[in-house]
């Protein structure tokens, strides 16, 4: 008689940027508890440097770095579960480090809304990260860090030793009167004990469900869909003239042809990301069969088509609608029945088949970041002057620090041997001295997450630090 193996307990650890996630990763995986633990990180941010800032974690660290984990990056998180069960017997828990900026929901419904996720993971509990000292402004300024906390198991209340005793019982009246249920420890440098954040089996669908009703109707990176039967041979796509009113099978409702505040899938704003993909049903009746398939569609890379370019059957396309009255050539090579999926309502730019209609169509939930927030990312090998590079940075936290939710990365100072981890929140700020650089190639690797950044400036003042001969 065949034993079905237990589902694997998987932990999320969510918290704003630079609440101490990375800190308490550490932790995990670098004391001698016995427990093997395998990582997925997901980063906000053009340059990936959180692997080289978690220590130990060279065998079973995976990292996900091309977009918010909540929308292309979803599909990113099946494919690599997908190859960690491969593995299976190298590790007992999954945690996975989500970025800052993520509302943690999505992350969870990927364990309810897949047949195989279901039947082979168990998720465990959300673990929020707070940062005492900079909490109350952070949820004043933004909706990030209570959408965290209103999905918590645990909440670690982490820099105690930076607010004082009054401040502490008011930040945790906050957190009860956001989540009522969670549990909260407070915690120093994220020292909880490993007990009590791993396989504490806290997490609760239904109190998921009170916290939001629409728990299991997830964001999306597309907002609209529709079906069609397709015949074999060519179909014209086509977007609205300069004199049209409205598209042919579509009605304005309002959507505006909004764009998200992250691209997607890499390509620019006069693009429409779109995917069309082969119905798994016989007729277009239902969508409800293509939709795990887009989003994993939308996690591959598009392939650009010009404005009257011809769209080489199904696929993640970005078609270019910049222009008025843009349309596009489809080619199919089977019959039968087909979905089409739009980063952005359709009704925006009029986008349609030539003589045909929907057979269902059906709008999702978009995520949007907010607009102002950006991360701005900087690799370099050349050598930075310590004494320039000090003053660089103070200088930057001086001038706009309060701008700057978290930056992070690794140093290659001249004349130093092992490679400067640094990390900084708003003004406050650390760096020591790492592992030797031996072998490896020395490269300065900043991240810089922030609100109004400008790129430029940055730049401008890494420049000011580098080494001259």
């Amino acid at each position: 008689m065949s034993v079905t193996p237990s589902r694997v307990p998987v932990t999320v650890l969510t918290g704003f940027l630079g609440s101490g996630k990375t800190t308490l990763l550490n932790r995990i995986l670098s004391e001698k508890h016995g427990k093997r633990i395998a990582v997925i990180e997901n980063e906000f941010g053009e340059v990936g440097v959180d692997s080289e800032l978690v220590i130990g974690a060279e065998e079973e660290l995976f990292e996900t770095n091309n977009g918010c984990i909540c929308c292309t990056v979803r599909g990113d998180l099946i494919r690599i579960l997908g190859q960690l069960m491969k593995r299976r017997d190298k590790f007992d828990y999954i945690l996975i480090e989500t970025t800052g900026m993520a509302d943690p929901g999505p992350v969870a419904q990927t364990f309810f809304l897949d047949d195989d996720l279901k039947n082979q993971f168990q998720l465990d509990a959300i673990v929020t990260m707070v940062d005492a000292k900079h909490f109350e402004q952070h949820v004043d300024e933004l909706n990030e860090p209570a959408e965290q906390v209103a999905f918590a198991d645990l909440v670690l209340l982490n820099k105690t030793d930076l607010v004082d005793a009054d401040a502490l019982e008011r930040i945790e009246r906050r957190i009860r009167g956001i989540n009522g249920t969670a549990k909260i420890l407070r915690t120093k440098n994220a020292d909880a004990p490993i007990e009590k954040v791993l396989n504490v089996g806290a997490f609760d669908l239904q109190r998921a469900l009170a916290v939001d009703e629409a728990f299991l109707e997830p964001e999306y990176p597309f907002e609209w869909g529709g079906a069609y039967q397709l015949d074999a041979g060519t179909h014209r796509l086509k977007t609205r003239g300069e004199h049209d009113h409205h598209a042919p099978g579509h009605h304005d409702e309002g959507h505006g042809h909004e764009h998200h505040d992250h691209d997607h899938a890499g390509h620019s704003h006069e693009d429409l990301a779109i995917a069309i993909l082969p119905l798994p049903a016989a007729t277009p009746a239902e969508l409800g069969g293509a939709i795990e398939a887009a989003v994993r569609a939308f996690a591959e890379p598009a392939t650009v088509v010009p404005c009257h370019g011809t769209i080489d059957g199904p696929g993640h396309h970005a078609i270019d609608i910049s222009h008025d009255g843009a349309d596009f050539e489809l080619t199919l090579k089977t019959p039968g029945a087909y979905a089409v999926f739009c980063e952005h309502h359709p009704s925006g730019c009029g986008l349609h088949f030539e003589g045909q209609k929907p057979a269902a169509e059906r709008k999702f939930a978009s995520h949007h970041h907010e607009d102002d927030i950006s991360s701005i990312g900087i690799r370099d090998p050349r050598p930075l002057d310590p004494t320039k590079l000090n003053q660089w940075l103070d200088y930057l936290l001086k001038t706009r620090g309060q701008d700057i939710f978290r930056m992070k990365g690794v140093l290659n100072v001249k004349g130093e041997e092992r490679r400067q981890v640094f990390h900084g929140v708003h003004m406050m700020f650390d760096a020591q001295a790492e592992r030797p650089w031996g072998g490896a190639t020395r490269m300065n690797n900043l991240v810089f997450i922030g609100r109004g950044l400008d790129r430029a400036e940055l730049e401008a003042g890494f420049e000011s630090a580098v080494a001259r001969q």
